[in-house]
């Protein structure tokens, strides 16, 4: 099982909470009631098709943008990069090049890794985000992670944004349905509205300039 690392300290994906899990200690100079989530924003995601997603070009390009503008804010929010711990064989297996994460972590910032979609269950998150924090969420899968993690964040209380052309998903082959292919934009799209009518709040690219500013 892989290892994360919080500053320098070592997290580890388990069943539950555990009073060993070290917890970091947040700069007084982050804005920790803002959060920047990124979810298993790794190599293979952003492969070219077909091991990538088919928006990977271009989503890349609008979370090198969203990480820029945070790591810039002033103040900047909590920044926490979330891995996925695949099973062997898969694109991200631990400590494979698939696995990497597309965006390393600078000094302040937090990565945890997890074993399941919701990047609450098993990993210190939920000790590291406050329940009044408000997070912006971006990364993959939409329909998974994203999904689970945005319904299980705004189950704690905390508000919720999702910026659009900022997460992606595969093409998915219906089998119950003739094996007929349903386009990763059309999933993304469906995923979208369902978490506004839960409660989540999305924005777009062009928001991107005020979503790390007071208002």
């Amino acid at each position: 099982m892989a290892n994360g690392v919080v500053n320098g300290a070592s997290t580890t994906p388990s069943s539950g909470s555990s009073p060993t899990t070290p917890i970091p200690v947040i700069p007084a100079s982050i804005d920790a009631h803002r959060v920047l989530l990124l979810l298993d924003i790794q190599v293979a995601m952003l492969a070219a098709p077909p091991i990538g997603v088919p928006s990977s070009s271009t989503v890349r390009t609008h979370l090198a943008q969203i990480l820029s503008h945070a790591r810039s804010a002033h103040p900047p929010p909590l920044i926490v990069h979330v891995r996925n711990n695949g099973d062997v064989g898969e694109p991200d297996e631990p400590h494979s090049a698939g696995w990497e994460l597309i965006f390393p972590a600078l000094p302040g910032e937090i990565t945890i890794d997890k074993l399941k979609n919701n990047a609450f269950a098993g990993t210190p998150l939920a000790n590291i985000v406050a329940p009044d924090a408000e997070i912006v969420v971006a990364g993959f899968q939409t329909d998974y992670s994203i999904r689970a993690t945005c319904s299980a964040a705004l189950g704690r209380g905390n508000e919720v944004i999702l910026i659009k052309g900022a997460h992606g998903t595969y093409d998915r082959i219906e089998v119950l349905h003739g094996g007929g292919i349903t386009p990763a934009s059309r999933i993304e799209a469906e995923i979208e509205a369902e978490l506004e009518e839960a409660g989540v709040h999305l924005l777009e690219m062009k928001d991107l300039p005020g979503i790390f500013m007071d208002r």
